[in-house]
């Protein structure tokens, strides 16, 4: 009877529940529509992929109802605000922890390797799969076994001994990970902001980008043009393959683009591929296919940023320069990063001049403060929780016996909550550790979707418990999320002391973003773990700076490329299935130029421009290939190339005197002791060196 009356007496709450599960299921759905074909997409990729992201989503959502229930009185409370009974919210933290830690560890990894191959059948796929798969899991059976061999220590070989080992493995990896992201987006999320308020240097920002971004496009358009290309010559040689094979290399020809039929390109696309083997294996073409996948793929990738960049810089300059006449017009409806399509062109102005930059400022301030306070809390809630900032702002009936915590304390733990995840998964973007993987509009790589809903899944649940440990423990330890894994987790005084201390450790990648750490570690050791967005290298053309930067996107925007218009045609990138369908056509949008050379692709389209988009193009590469004027940079890079160009001038203009030469060809010949027959009856010509540590005879003989 008293679970019916609690469960008739949370009717409302239950509806409410539900209401909000539908809602984030349905945006969770609007999100793949974003990155993924859904009508194209294959149901065993979908759904696994929906339910990374919708069960770590309904976790923000089940912590406030979680924290709301927690008590010993189960009659309705008006300060108690959405709350469940105690057996559903069990039942319920145990579904979405188990799914989403069988999705984590098992499922998604598998999964994300089994659509990167590039095998056909399904039990090929899925062998690589396992084998790929097989030193990750090693590596976790190791740790686990040295973990059980504590636990079992400690607490001897039981049931829950072997639970909260697993239990305890999982939350400590993911909040290791968990911390290490978070403490960096505290810092970056609000400065991102605070950068890109100002319009001029939001402007500056991405002209410094260009050139970088321009580059890795045309890397990775490289790339796949000599996969390609690859493809192609591997065509024509395919008669001596099986049947099987012949196909599969048909299937691939299909999905690539037609070689230039000029005279003499066949021959130009057999030189240039030298590593097909004598004999074509299954293997062999499976590393074709997947090099092949991840290069379009990546092209799509940098097409994307470039295109945004380009569009991104250019409303930025409209903005700036609509300051003349006070009216903002961007030549269409609205630009690409905004809705307001029925404002004036005077009230546009003032909203993107004025209020959105304001706007910008006050919310990257209102973030820097909200930073302050969760570093603040993580350092206290160990040894003082009751001066923790997270909690006097949830709990607002500490003296309450039922009902501590009322509907105004749920929104703020809720946002609490998802101002967390949202700076871990905003430095897994700002981050460039994670190779190839990136989000694409409709475009998205089947194996990013996996990585990228793997992180999602794995990241919440620490982050959600450590977000409770920064409530008083009269309030955290009543919860069913405690009951059900805080208190396996505190199994141990090795996973006690690691939950309430380890989290002290945000200071450092807080620390060392606050300080552009990554950026001093980039220049003493060679290399950086993320971007430099620094502005240190403003010179002039040639070096990467802002001014080539802007020379670049106005070419882009003038000769009407990829920027106007992506350049990419819609594409499941899951597999080659719909290329097939679609034949060359469909490939033709992220295909290359003809063989030929870069050099020889771009004479060709500056051939086919009009004249004035020729003279710019003239204009810049002129710019492009000589010296500044002193006034446009005096740095020290251009005193350092001034003196050197004056060195080499002096050096090289006169005429060497006749004893110079002399003594230049008395090095370069051989003494007579010195040489052979051969030698001494050949002309004798090349570097002495060369002949006697490098050289090659004549006869094919390595000379040692």
């Amino acid at each position: 009877m008293d679970i019916m009356s609690a469960t008739s007496s949370s009717i409302g709450s239950n509806i409410f529940a539900i209401l909000s599960l539908l809602t984030i299921s349905l945006l969770v759905l609007l999100l793949l529509r974003h990155y993924l074909p859904l009508r194209t997409t294959p149901s065993y990729l979908l759904i696994p992929v929906f339910l990374a992201l919708a069960l770590p989503s309904s976790i923000i959502l089940l912590v406030p109802i979680d924290l709301a229930s927690a008590t010993s009185n189960t009659t309705d409370n008006p300060n108690r605000g959405v709350w469940l009974p105690e057996t559903v919210v069990l039942v319920t933290w145990r579904i979405t922890y188990w799914l989403t830690f069988c999705l984590t560890w098992f499922i998604l990894p598998l999964l994300g390797e089994y659509v990167d191959s590039g095998y056909r059948d399904g039990r090929s796929r899925m062998v690589y799969s396992l084998r790929s798969n097989v030193r990750y899991q090693l590596i976790i059976l190791g740790t686990a076994v040295a973990g059980l061999v504590y636990f079992i220590f400690q607490n001897g070989l039981h049931t829950a001994s072997i639970k909260g080992l697993v239990m305890a493995l999982a939350y400590g990896w993911g909040l290791v990970l968990a911390i290490g992201l978070m403490g960096h987006g505290l810092v970056a999320l609000p400065r991102r902001l605070y950068m890109n308020a100002k319009v001029s240097t939001r402007l500056r920002r991405l002209q410094g980008q260009a050139p970088k971004t321009k580059d890795k496009l045309d890397e990775a358009t490289d790339e796949l043009e000599d996969l390609e290309n690859t493809v192609w010559q591997l065509k024509q040689r395919k008669h001596g393959a099986s049947a099987d094979l012949q196909e599969w290399i048909d299937e691939l020809a299909d999905t690539t683009t037609i070689p230039d039929g000029r005279p003499g390109a066949a021959a130009a696309v057999r030189a240039s591929n030298t590593n097909i083997p004598a004999v074509v294996t299954e293997r062999f073409l499976a590393d074709l296919t997947r090099k092949l996948k991840r290069a379009r793929h990546k092209k799509a990738r940098f097409v994307d940023e470039w295109s945004h960049l380009c569009q991104h810089a250019h409303d930025s300059q409209t903005i700036l320069d609509s300051a003349t006449n006070k009216k903002l017009d961007f030549g269409r409806a609205t630009p690409s990063w905004s809705s307001f399509a029925v404002l004036a062109p005077s009230l546009r102005y003032q909203l993107y001049m004025n209020a959105i930059p304001s706007a910008r400022i006050a919310a990257s301030v209102l973030l820097g403060v909200a930073s302050i306070i969760v570093v603040f809390s993580e350092i206290v809630k160990s040894f003082a929780p009751q001066v923790s900032v997270i909690g006097l702002t949830i709990v607002h009936h500490p003296s309450s016996p039922n009902g501590k915590i009322g509907f105004a304390g749920q929104l703020i733990a809720g946002a609490w909550l998802l101002y967390m995840d949202t700076c871990a998964l905003f430095a897994i973007s700002d981050v460039k550790v994670w190779g190839n993987r990136a989000l694409i509009k409709r475009q998205t790589y089947a194996e990013s979707a996996c990585w990228y809903s793997l992180q999602v899944a794995k990241l919440t649940v620490p982050l959600s418990f450590n977000f409770i440990t920064m409530l008083p423990p009269t309030v955290y330890q009543e919860t069913a999320f405690y009951q059900f894994l805080g208190k396996l987790v505190d199994l141990t005084p090795l996973g006690q002391g690691f939950s309430a201390f380890f989290p002290c450790f945000l200071l450092l990648p807080v620390l060392a973003s606050m300080f552009n750490i990554y950026g001093r570690m980039k220049k003493i050791i060679g290399f950086g773990v993320l971007e430099d967005e620094s502005e240190a290298n403003v010179s002039g053309f040639g070096t990467g700076g802002w001014r080539e930067g802007r020379a670049l996107i106005e070419r882009e925007l003038l000769s009407g490329g990829e920027a106007s218009n992506v350049g990419l045609t819609s594409r499941n990138s899951t597999s080659l299935d719909l290329d097939r369908r679609s034949g060359g056509a469909a490939s033709a949008g992220t295909s290359t130029p003809p063989v030929g050379g870069a050099r020889g692709r771009a004479a060709q389209r500056e051939a086919l421009l009009p004249t004035h988009i020729q003279d710019a193009n003239r204009q810049f590469n002129s710019i492009t290939n000589r010296e500044e004027p002193a006034e446009e940079d005096d740095g020290p890079r251009r005193f350092y190339h001034d003196f050197a160009e004056r060195v080499r001038n002096t050096i090289d203009a006169p005429d060497r005197p006749e004893w110079v030469r002399s003594i230049g060809s008395a090095l370069a010949t051989t003494p007579k002791w010195m040489q052979n027959e051969q030698q001494t009856d050949r002309s004798e010509g090349g570097s002495v060196f060369d002949r006697l540590f490098g050289g090659r005879a004549d006869d094919g003989r390595v000379r040692l």
